[in-house]
């Protein structure tokens, strides 16, 4: 059996730590040939290998792969390829599938899901409690230091001793709150674990999702996104985005959520009427914990940035090295064991 790996920098930029995490592995199961190109090598990976004849199992990342490589790679027996975000090799992974050749194609699940479902209770968490917000006004001043009630005479429902949440929206603890969730796929049903697990009321709509789904997280169904609305204290919509889930969270559907609900964006901004989402936070209606937006990156001179009502992080929660690692080893378990 001969191994090959060949890495261009290209998926490195995209999956840092996934390479090596893949050499890494098969290394264990025997010798395997390393290869990792230039920035400015361009050619396909039949003209890299050396003797391509006699490669039984490959895996290429993020270079291009051509029906003349297939042609070459006659005594393959499985493979994976890759350029990182979408792959488009059709016609020469068809000609190697004809061949008899086991072509291994990576899922959504398994990698960055946990990665960006827990980096959605993080953004929950610190919206509820404004620890982003505290952080920064500890560095400027006393001020946040001051827990004395207005006219410093104690008053029902206002600043008292070491309180520093924002009560005019939903604030404290996860325990209790009424989480109502759009999307309960791979990010969705890992942050509404999360979740349950803490004490929340959840409650999800999904229409493709399956039965196990809601089972496994605890989440109560509901048939339509107008059940969620009205009683929502922290609003998750997570669905990926695609064509049929463009704007599925409308603007009537946003103009119903209660004052002070609290809205986390972790997948993608444009499942949400964004224009909606904007004119409630900034009316200080809602607030909003968000790790995507409708513009990226967000202009220095955005009005959400800053705002006592709105954490918000650059789009970073999927992309851990532990996600790197999950992506190299669900691909890498594909493939039979080594010699």
């Amino acid at each position: 059996m001969r191994s090959v790996i060949v890495s261009h920098p290209d998926f490195d930029g995209i999956w840092p730590f996934a390479a090596d995490h893949f050499h890494e592995l098969w290394m264990r199961e025997g010798p395997v040939e390393f290869i990792r190109l230039g920035p400015d090598d361009r050619r396909p990976v039949g003209e890299i290998l050396s003797a391509p004849g006699t490669v039984t199992r490959l895996i290429g990342l993020g270079l291009p792969l051509t029906t003349a490589c297939a042609g070459k790679l006659v005594q393959l027996e499985e493979a994976a390829f890759s350029q990182g975000y979408s792959d488009r090799f059709t016609d020469a992974v068809e000609l190697l599938r004809k061949a008899g050749v086991r072509i291994y194609e990576h899922t959504s699940e398994g990698f960055w899901g946990e990665s960006v479902a827990e980096f959605g209770l993080a953004l929950t968490l610190c919206a509820l409690r404004r620890i982003p917000q505290t952080y920064c006004q500890m560095l400027t001043g006393h001020e946040v230091w001051d827990y004395s009630p207005p006219g410093g005479i104690g008053q029902p429902g206002a600043r008292g001793h070491q309180f520093g949440d924002e009560s005019r929206f939903t604030s404290g603890t996860v325990e209790g709150k009424r989480v109502r969730m759009v999307g309960l796929g791979n990010i969705g049903s890992r942050y509404a674990g999360f979740a349950r697990a803490l004490g929340a009321d959840v409650s999800a709509w999904d229409p493709v999702a399956c039965e196990p789904a809601f089972h496994r997280t605890g989440a109560r169904r509901v048939w339509r996104i107008e059940d969620l609305l009205d009683d929502a204290e922290i609003f998750a919509p997570m669905m990926p985005l695609v064509e049929k889930t463009r704007g599925v969270v409308t603007a009537a559907h946003i103009e119903r959520l209660p004052k002070g609900c609290l809205v986390v964006l972790v997948t993608r901004a444009g499942i949400c009427d964004m224009e909606a989402i904007r004119r409630r936070v900034l009316a200080d209606e809602i607030s909003l914990a968000a790790d995507v937006f409708d513009v990226e990156p967000l202009p220095l001179d955005d009005p959400l940035l800053g705002r006592r009502n709105v954490v918000h992080t650059p789009h970073n929660a999927g992309r851990t090295r532990d996600a790197n690692m999950r992506w190299a080893e669900a691909l890498a378990s594909q493939f039979k064991r080594g010699n």
